[in-house]
C-alpha cells in the first residue's frame, strides 16, 4: 500500500541533503533499475502489476496502480517501477585511479553542473570503456535523480568520485599527460594522443577554469567545419566528451 510517509521519503530523496543523510538514491524505469539490481542494496521497489518482480525480496516490493506511481514518481512520465537503492561505493580510491591513469583514460569534470550533461557523460564513459570519472565539488551530484536517469543504467558500471581537482593536478604536475578542450588549443586531428592520461572537460558556460588550465599540457581544439565558416560558438560538453573519447579509442582501441 502506498502511504503518505513512503511518498514523502521518496520525494525527500530528490534533495541532496537527504541523499547524504540516508546514503540512498532514487532510480526509475525498468532499464535503470534492472542494471542497478545486484550492484547495491535495494531498500524499496514501487511498481505496477506489469513489472516482473521475480527474484526480488517481497518485503521491499510495493505494488501500486499507475495513478499511485505518478504520485510517488519524480518523473513527468513514470515507467512501471521506482527503486530506492543504497549509494554505490567504489572499491578503489581516487589515488588508485590517478596512479593507474598512465595506461587508462580518466575523465575529470570541472564544474559540470547540468544533471543531464552529467548523466550523459557517464553513459558516454560507459560506452567507450572509461571506468572512472573524477568530478570537482562544484559538479552536479551523481545521485541526483535526473543524473541517474540520464545515465540509463551506466552508473552501475562507472566509478564517480569527487575531489579537489586543482590539488590533484598540482600534486602530479609533469607526471601524467593532461588533456583539456579549449577554443585556442591545437586541432584534435593533429595532436598526438597517448594511451592513457587525464582528460579535463569544463563547465557548460565558462569551460575549464583558469585554476586548472595551468596544469593542462595538451590543450585541444575540436575543429568546426569547414574552416573559417561561421558556426556555433561552442559544443555541448557531453558531445565534446564523446568526440574526445572516440578519438582516444579510435587510436588505441576500445579497451585499455
Amino acid at each position: 500500500m502506498l502511504s503518505k510517509n513512503l511518498v514523502k521519503k521518496v520525494h525527500q530523496l530528490s534533495m541532496k541533503k537527504y541523499r547524504d543523510q540516508t546514503h540512498q538514491f532514487v532510480a526509475e524505469g525498468p532499464k535503470v533499475c534492472r542494471d542497478l539490481l545486484g550492484c547495491t542494496r535495494l531498500s524499496l521497489m514501487v511498481c505496477t502489476d506489469s513489472f516482473d518482480v521475480e527474484g526480488i525480496a517481497p518485503e521491499v516490493v510495493v505494488r501500486v496502480s499507475e495513478d499511485e506511481l505518478r504520485k510517488v514518481s519524480l518523473l513527468q512520465h513514470p515507467q512501471q517501477v521506482l527503486c530506492v537503492f543504497d549509494k554505490i561505493e567504489p572499491s578503489i580510491s581516487v589515488d588508485d585511479v590517478i596512479n593507474n591513469s598512465p595506461d587508462h583514460l580518466t575523465l575529470l569534470l570541472d564544474g559540470v553542473q547540468d544533471p543531464g550533461n552529467m548523466g550523459t557523460i557517464i553513459r558516454i564513459a560507459d560506452w567507450f570503456g572509461v571506468e572512472n570519472i573524477v568530478c570537482s565539488h562544484q559538479s552536479a551530484d551523481v545521485w541526483n535523480p535526473k543524473v541517474v536517469q540520464a545515465t540509463m543504467g551506466s552508473i552501475a558500471r562507472v566509478n564517480v568520485f569527487y575531489a579537489d581537482l586543482q590539488k590533484l593536478l598540482a600534486e602530479r604536475m609533469g607526471k601524467l599527460p593532461v588533456y583539456g578542450t579549449f577554443l585556442d588549443g591545437e586541432s584534435l586531428g593533429t595532436l598526438p594522443l597517448t594511451r592513457g592520461g587525464l582528460l579535463v572537460m569544463g563547465n557548460e558556460g565558462r569551460g575549464i577554469s583558469d585554476e586548472l588550465r595551468q596544469y593542462i599540457d595538451h590543450p585541444i581544439l575540436i575543429p568546426s567545419y569547414p574552416p573559417g565558416h561561421e558556426t556555433a560558438d561552442s559544443l555541448n560538453v557531453a558531445i565534446a566528451t564523446a568526440i574526445m573519447c572516440h578519438e582516444f579509442r579510435r587510436k588505441y582501441g576500445r579497451t585499455d
